[in-house]
């Protein structure tokens, strides 16, 4: 079977500890879009581990994991999370390949990056990363972009750096004030990291089409969320890739025929990081306490993550736009000792009640939420291995987040560890 996970809220929602589970049920772990601006959180061995651009199911030792022609590919990042594997004792040698397609991370990218973000007008500013990643795949858009597979051809690839760079160079100078980067040292450092890369370089669309048709079992690994789509999601605070199901598609190179399923990852709560509108988001106090418990904070930044209460308005969108077969809530043993618990089913924007999505940004920055409130419970659920072994209000509150979002509960976590989840 092959299966597709997808967030369905702002992302952080714990796709790491998913694709950790469910990569014991697969061949292959495959990368399909984003870069080293997101992270993925798990716990393995009495270990903690924050991958950023290698799927998470390397830490399986037979696993083969593949990073998709729809990533894009900071070198420096990738060679210190290999680093980081190999101290830890895990081996990727044989079972990681990237694309030759992946489109490449260079210096001007991350600069650019920082440079527009810090001088964004606080309406402007977006909450990026800084890492390269939305310019990277601008430069993609506009074809200005340099792939791994050009590094294997010194000549072209010396032919497009001096293209792309007297171009940036000259928006660097007259648009930031800054003095512009050297071409022989870029050039020089992405020689060699072509030469560090190529054992792990290849055409993985058609690594992947044969070892479906032979029967091979992958797992399609995203990052951020629906909701930071660049087309789906609340634009202009969005990644700059396809965080939904059709990334999945695009970003390896196959074919939808080939799909079996499509998991969907939701908080029992929401949470988002950096600027965009968040109608559910908790007052201070409730946030602070659900950020300590939660350990809500960003895997590749540290920024402390928003957080409200479930919203439905969005994951019914997330269901909708990735036609979701399942859902898997996580931490929702973070809402233990709560007395009550609030979920947002509608918005109300200038009299009128709207229980879907709505594309403009100043109605989500300006709506009211209509809630449902629902008992909370006390007891610890971190020990709990079976449905029927939840309290009755847990229960009740997870039936209801079934009937909002219009897709089914299969895997429940109850904790971070990998024993600490509940399967239906």
């Amino acid at each position: 079977m092959n299966q597709i996970l997808i967030g369905a809220q702002w992302g952080d929602e714990g796709k790491g500890k998913m694709i950790d589970l469910l990569a014991e049920r697969c061949d292959i772990v495959a990368r399909f879009q984003g870069g080293n601006n997101a992270g993925h959180t798990v716990r393995a061995k009495a270990r903690k581990f924050v991958l950023h651009l290698i799927p998470s199911g390397i830490l399986h030792p037979r696993k083969v994991c593949v990073i998709g022609n729809g990533v894009v590919i900071d070198p420096e990042a990738f060679f210190e999370e290999i680093e980081m594997l190999q101290k830890s004792g895990v081996s990727v040698k044989g079972r990681l390949f990237i694309s030759n397609q992946a489109h490449l991370i260079f210096p001007y990218h991350r600069l650019m990056d920082r440079l527009k973000e810090e001088q964004a007008s606080r309406s402007t500013k977006i909450g990026t990363t800084k890492k390269g990643i939305g310019p990277c795949y601008g430069d993609k858009a506009a074809r200005l972009g340099i792939r791994l597979a050009d590094l294997g051809d010194p000549a072209y690839f010396k032919e497009r750096l001096t293209h792309v760079l007297a171009e940036k160079n000259q928006i660097l100078r007259r648009i930031f004030g800054h003095p512009g980067l050297s071409f022989g040292k870029i050039h020089r450092q992405y020689l060699e990291y072509g030469r560090r890369l190529s054992p792990f370089i290849r055409d993985t669309a058609l690594y992947l089409y044969e070892a479906a048709h032979r029967g091979k079992r992958i797992l399609f690994e995203g990052a951020q969320g629906t909701l930071l789509d660049v087309d789906h999601g609340t634009y202009p605070f969005v990644t700059s890739s396809n965080a939904s199901v059709g990334g999945a598609i695009s970003g390896t190179g196959v074919a939808p025929t080939l799909i079996d399923q499509i998991i969907g990852v939701v908080k029992a709560y929401t949470t988002r990081v950096g600027e965009g509108p968040f109608p559910t988001q908790f007052p201070p106090k409730l946030m602070e306490a659900i950020q300590t418990k939660g350990e809500e904070f960003g895997s590749t930044t540290g920024r402390p993550r928003r957080c409200g209460w479930f919203d439905a308005v969005i994951a019914r969108h997330a269901a909708r736009i990735n036609g979701l077969d399942e859902l898997a809530v996580m931490k929702l043993d973070v809402l233990s000792g709560l007395k009550r618990i609030k979920i947002g089913i509608a918005y109300r924007y200038q009299r009128k009640t709207l229980e879907n999505y709505p594309a403009e940004t100043p109605i989500l920055e300006k709506c009211r939420v209509v809630y449902e409130e629902h008992p909370g419970w006390e007891e610890d659920l971190s020990g709990i291995r079976r449905w029927k072994d939840l309290p009755r209000n847990a229960k009740r509150y997870l039936k209801r987040l079934e009937e909002l979002v219009g897709a089914p509960i299969k895997i429940i976590s109850v904790g971070s560890e990998r024993e600490e989840t509940i399967f239906l």
